[in-house]
């Protein structure tokens, strides 16, 4: 018994060993997955701005062979449709020519009536020919497309819009570029450098650019349609602006994940328990809009937020 006894003493206290030893491992393995975590993030960034050579080929390709066209042969057909608010409007904002045709390309061979369907473009003056001449290359039967430069909004400037004074700054050009924050910044998906793109807050001046529209779906470059969206334009939106899916996930798209609640403006006029929603697919009621002046309103909380204090 006594020889008994002292094995099983000795077990024990093997065993806290082990127990020491596991936590040591556990702990370890913790600050593993956070280091992992954050190199996730880091490269996801990486690989979203990085371009491979023959997409980046493709749209100097593309404007090449645009502006080899005759004036006549650069123009789509059905351009008498894009005006009319029977049919039914997207917006699509994007510099990605392959990502935009897939959006549009998916739309269309789900619709159950084509030609109903109205699709307007607008991109940056880089990508304007290649977006043009892919379409033209691949038209989309009977529906109508437009494609716009957004050099051509000439309203669209640095006194009218406050973000479009922002994103220039140096600051702001700072806070995007600048790696020395990399490593500091635990909000890392925040400091894509899309970000300061207008067209990635285009989205904010539908009316403006669509005046003889009552209604558009906005739809993001990254989705796929999968099924036909002509219901949407039966969707009652209740004299709301915007309608849209609701993203709360474990607490993502939470305000509180995105505004600063210590700031009394922001406190006073948000519920730090509301969800914000999913930009991919929205509809939007664009007589409503202009009736509430939402564009004002926008334009008033972003000259609040000059120095990025609320959010």
């Amino acid at each position: 018994m006594e020889q008994t006894l002292a094995k099983g003493k000795q077990i024990q206290d093997d065993c806290a060993a082990v127990i020491k030893k596991l936590r040591a491992m556990l702990h370890s393995t913790e600050e593993q997955l956070r280091v992992n975590k954050k190199q996730e993030v880091f490269l996801t960034q990486l690989a979203a701005k990085t371009l491979p050579k023959g997409l980046h080929c493709l749209p100097l390709r593309l404007s090449t062979e645009y502006f080899s066209l005759d004036p006549s042969q650069q123009q789509f057909p059905n351009q008498e449709k894009l005006e009319d608010p029977k049919l039914y409007h997207y917006a699509l904002f994007s510099d990605n020519v392959l990502a935009a045709a897939v959006v549009v390309n998916s739309t269309v061979s789900n619709a159950k009536h084509p030609s109903n369907h109205v699709f307007h473009i607008v991109t940056d003056r880089l990508n304007y020919a290649a977006m043009r001449m892919w379409f033209l290359s691949n038209p989309l039967g009977k529906a109508a497309i437009q494609v716009q430069n957004i050099e051509e909004f000439t309203w669209l400037n640095a006194s009218y819009s406050p973000v479009l004074k922002q994103l220039g700054s140096q600051s702001m050009i700072d806070y995007y570029f600048r790696t020395h924050r990399a490593n500091s910044d635990p909000n890392l998906k925040f400091r894509n450098p899309k970000y300061l793109s207008i067209l990635n807050h285009l989205r904010f001046y539908l009316p403006e650019i669509f005046p003889k529209l009552n209604k558009v779906v906005f739809l993001d470059d990254d989705i796929v349609v999968q099924k036909d969206l002509s219901g949407l334009w039966t969707i009652d939106l209740k004299g709301k602006v915007n309608g849209a899916v609701e993203t709360c996930g474990e607490n993502f798209h939470r305000f509180d994940r995105y505004l600063n609640f210590s700031n009394p403006l922001i406190s006073k006029n948000f519920d730090p328990h509301s969800c914000g929603w999913a930009y991919g697919m929205n509809g939007f009621d664009l007589a409503e809009w202009r009736k509430q002046k939402i564009t004002k309103v926008y334009h008033s909380w972003q000259r609040l937020n000059h120095d990025r204090l609320l959010w």
